[in-house]
């Protein structure tokens, strides 16, 4: 268990970041990665800021938004607004260059997840997709919403990310896997073996409790990503 009050920050103009590993200047020798997943950043950008144009190499990027719009831009021709609902998977692979950004005239901030995975071949030319899963999420259930047994692949073999939403108090069992990252990302649950769980708390299993995976109590309201790792 990982609270969220205990995550490293960093605060520049119109960004704050909270981190779940190791990121820049924050380095602890004892938590930077888990499983294939090294970054999990819940950023928050206020209207006209961002991330300008920026490089990255021989990584999985996906993205994931909690509330407004993310305007994506790289150098491979793809852009866009990325909103609530849907997933974004950008992978780097040899190399590109891309800007992430609040709209200047955006109504509010953007808060999104964004999580780096280490691809299983780093060199292969960069590509892009995205994808609106809100549909699939009506019902509550945890689905999956990128990489095995998804729409959008990941090129991170064994490494899915779940999601689920709870309009109403609700139980959701998690996938039985090897390796399982819980990340509230709003809302109030109480995960099975564990206990009581927030907004940014984050929990690792390495043992999901035996066929049916473990129980996650959601409250109304809530939203939590799931990853696991075969």
């Amino acid at each position: 268990m990982r609270r969220a009050a205990d995550r490293a920050s960093t605060e520049t103009a119109g960004r704050r970041t909270h981190h779940a590993f190791s990121f820049g200047s924050h380095y602890d020798p004892a938590n930077v990665s888990f499983g294939a997943l090294q970054v999990l950043n819940d950023d928050t950008v206020a209207p006209g800021h961002g991330y300008p144009e920026h490089p990255h190499v021989g990584t999985e990027i996906v993205t994931w938004v909690l509330d407004g719009g993310l305007r994506h831009a790289d150098t491979t021709g793809h852009g866009g607004l990325v909103v609530p609902g849907q997933v974004q998977r950008l992978s780097s692979g040899t190399g590109i260059r891309h800007t992430e950004t609040c709209d200047a005239g955006a109504a509010r901030s953007v808060r999104f997840v964004q999580m780096w995975l280490r691809p299983d071949d780093p060199d292969l030319p960069p590509s892009y997709a995205t994808r609106e899963v809100g549909d699939d999420l009506a019902a509550g259930d945890l689905v999956p919403v990128l990489g095995g047994g998804a729409a959008v692949g990941l090129g991170t073999t064994g490494a899915t990310l779940h999601v689920a939403r709870s309009d109403r108090p609700r139980t959701v069992a998690l996938p039985d896997a090897p390796r399982t990252q819980v990340f509230l990302a709003r809302g109030e649950g109480d995960l099975e073996g564990v206990g009581a769980l927030g907004t940014g708390d984050e929990v690792r299993l390495t043992d999901a409790g035996g066929p049916g995976g473990r129980s996650l109590r959601l409250g109304a309201g809530a939203e939590v990503l799931v990853w696991t790792f075969a």
